[in-house]
């Protein structure tokens, strides 16, 4: 550095930030990377203020998700109700909020069951190979050739498990796994023959231990995306069979179901079919960026942090 160099400059040194990189711990790298996607740190705050809109605006508004005699029907929004009233006698804003929380309860619970379960089975099949893994994908293909919406509103309407909303979950769960299971089985196919791999063959480290220590980790950035995806497709499954009159059952609510009911209102009462759709579509769109962030920080090919 020239004797006329400035202490800004000094701090725009290239093998500073390189040292200072080489300081971090991955942890802390995956934190930077994921922090400066701005696009997902927008959709992380709007996927809070909507989570806290749904499980904990209820404690804070007057009116839930039933039928109260005091409350006129069809009235347009303003006044005691922001958001307008039912023919029933229902508030849109307290079934707005019972709505979005249940949809977030199937999503997220959908998403979590697949999300192990599809991981553990395609990182079984792609580290096996052989035998397993032609049998484990034939098993595979069967779920992925099933209409997942089809095929979770019949079991529902054949059942009646419609009624809560862990039944819908499960019965979703159970037909959602498989597309994880595809993609991390790929993952693991060209990680399983790599140094660290063949390390912990050598140290005698069990089959297990190996899937679950060195390739799960090593997958999280597909599993991750994956996962997010899930997010996505279950609130659209259930909102699907909502709308089909087979997901969850009055006298409880979700936003499918309460765009199915106002599906024939959409001109003459517009206050009951926009707010839910509008806020379906908005979750969707957050947890898809989420994912997106995720991905990039997880990646351990990304060589920079994004701004």
């Amino acid at each position: 550095m020239s004797e006329n160099a400035t202490p800004g400059s000094a701090r725009r040194d290239p093998a500073k930030k390189v040292k200072d990189s080489a300081d971090r711990t991955q942890l802390q790298t995956i934190m930077i990377r994921f922090l400066r996607h701005r696009p997902a740190m927008i959709s992380l705050i709007v996927l809070a203020l909507i989570a806290l809109f749904a499980f904990v605006g209820p404690f804070f508004w007057m009116w839930d998700h039933t039928v109260y005699r005091e409350i006129p029907s069809n009235q347009p929004p303003g006044g005691v109700h922001p958001l307008g009233t039912s023919a029933a006698g229902h508030d849109v804003l307290g079934q707005l909020m019972r709505g979005a929380q249940q949809t977030l309860k199937v999503a997220f619970t959908v998403s979590l069951l697949s999300t192990i379960v599809g991981s553990m089975w395609g990182a079984t099949a792609g580290y096996y190979g052989g035998r397993v893994d032609a049998f484990m994908m034939r098993v595979v293909d069967i779920f992925l050739i099933v209409p997942l919406l089809v095929a979770a509103a019949a079991i529902a309407g054949n059942t009646g498990a419609g009624a809560s909303w862990y039944a819908i979950a499960l019965i979703i769960a159970i037909f959602s796994w498989a597309t994880i299971a595809r993609v991390v089985r790929g993952v693991v196919l060209s990680l399983r023959e790599q140094e660290f791999v063949e390390a912990a063959r050598a140290s005698g480290a069990s089959a297990p231990w190996i899937i679950i220590r060195h390739l799960l980790p090593n997958a999280a950035g597909p599993i991750i995306v994956a996962a997010t995806l899930l997010v996505a497709i279950a609130i659209l499954a259930e909102a699907g069979m909502s709308f089909l009159g087979l997901g969850i059952q009055l006298p409880d609510i979700s936003l499918g179901q309460m765009i199915g009911s106002a599906r024939t209102a959409v001109s003459t009462r517009p206050w009951l079919f926009y707010p839910p759709g509008v806020l379906l579509v908005l979750i969707c769109l957050t947890i898809n960026f989420i994912g997106d962030g995720l991905r990039d920080a997880l990646d351990p090919r990304q060589t920079r942090v994004r701004r």
